[in-house]
């Protein structure tokens, strides 16, 4: 076994077919489930736009929930490494979307807007680590954003445990 290589499985079932499957564009659903072994389902179907179902995640959302998760995990990791104790992590990420005359279309950008508590007896030179290196080297080590061709912009801010903000501004 090669400990360097993981490699990922999923399964996934399109449901969208209303009868007469890819008949006409407005004809089928965009429904489909995506599964994994002991995991619930996950339902997917594509953006409102594109006439999917906005009860449903779409490819895009999974893309932009990747990639906050994934520096979310790697930034709780480099905290650990640097002795910074986080006490809370919320992120409201947002990406863009360009759509091509062809109709093709590709993720251009992403901001992060990464808001973490660390301990409130964490002293300035702290929080300057936590409100930009960290974010650095968190999007260095995250798996999705090596792996996304357009850029991840992060935007943090740091709180102490007491909720005073110390620093916000864009990293990445």
């Amino acid at each position: 076994m090669n400990l360097s290589e993981h490699r990922y499985t999923l399964d996934l079932e399109w449901t969208g077919n209303r009868g007469d499957g890819t008949a006409s564009y407005r004809g089928y659903g965009r429904d489909h489930i995506i599964r994994a072994p002991g995991l619930p389902d996950l339902p997917g179907t594509a953006d409102p736009t594109f006439h999917g179902d906005r009860d449903r995640w779409n490819p895009e959302q999974l893309l932009l929930a990747a990639l906050a998760q994934c520096h979310m995990l790697s930034y709780l990791h480099v905290a650990v490494r640097n002795g910074i104790r986080v006490l809370a992590y919320e992120d409201s990420p947002e990406g863009l979307l360009r759509l091509n005359r062809d109709g093709s279309g590709e993720f251009t950008s992403a901001a992060l807007r990464p808001r973490v508590t660390i301990d409130g007896g964490a002293g300035p030179a702290a929080v300057e680590l936590a409100s930009g290196p960290m974010h650095a080297e968190a999007n260095r080590l995250c798996f999705i954003a090596r792996s996304v061709n357009f850029p991840v912009e992060h935007r943090p801010q740091t709180l102490t445990g007491a909720g005073m903000p110390f620093g916000h501004g864009r990293h990445g």
